[in-house]
């Protein structure tokens, strides 16, 4: 764990650092959960295959394990400090010494996966690339798909209870009238299928491949491995 400057205070995240000591920068997204084990998780998987992760704590120290729990954390999120502190982890993994080449991509799950593509729109200076793992737009997160820059890949459940195709397919038409390119895959698992934490959600074969696709796509956007 370590501290970064937002917003004139102290902002918390979790730094992963590839065996290589240097590699391009994620901005890695946490689920509504907050930062559990299942994030840092993925931090240092990211890590070991040659990227430098900032992982930043949106809910300052709390975390959830019931829905009900995660879904008050999500509505006690302000979200213009959450925003404050997305650029700031960007920043933070642009002055570091271990990012090389400077580039950034925001990785994240449901609603990282919706912050990943806020922080493209909202600091597109400072994000080159976007993986949005099952996360579309909720009210309390203003997406301006006008301002998208960097390249999408997205990944979704056919069998998503809670995401329809309908609204998976409005989001891609966003993106495509932005000028935006966008991958996206579908697989048949249900939400949260990454989540290996959540045994009742996760899908080792669907997670296998978006796995997969994520480390190329990173690869070929912000730089090679370290």
């Amino acid at each position: 764990m370590i501290q970064f400057e937002s917003g004139g205070e102290m902002a918390n995240g979790y730094l992963a650092i590839p065996p290589s000591g240097i590699g391009p920068g994620v901005l890695l997204l946490q689920e509504w959960w907050g930062l559990t084990g299942h994030i840092t998780s993925v931090a240092d998987r990211l890590a070991a295959a040659g990227f430098v992760v900032l992982a930043p704590d949106l809910y300052r120290g709390e975390s959830a394990s019931h829905p009900d729990d995660a879904k008050r954390l999500l509505m006690a999120m302000d979200m213009q400090q959450a925003a404050s502190m997305l650029r700031a982890g960007a920043a933070y993994l642009l002055a570091h010494a271990a990012v090389a080449p400077k580039r950034v991509a925001a990785v994240g799950f449901c609603l990282g996966g919706q912050l990943a593509l806020y922080a493209a729109t909202a600091h597109p200076d400072v994000i080159d690339a976007v993986v949005d793992f099952y996360g579309i737009f909720s009210p309390k997160i203003p997406v301006d798909l006008s301002a998208l820059r960097a390249r999408v890949l997205a990944h979704f459940g056919t069998r998503d209870g809670s995401i329809s195709v309908q609204q998976v397919e409005g989001l891609l038409a966003g993106i495509t009238a932005s000028g935006a390119t966008c991958e996206v895959h579908w697989y048949d698992a249900g939400h949260a299928f990454f989540n290996d934490g959540r045994p009742t959600a996760y899908d080792d074969r669907a997670a296998a491949l978006a796995w997969e696709r994520t480390i190329e796509f990173l690869t070929r956007t912000v730089g090679a491995r370290g």
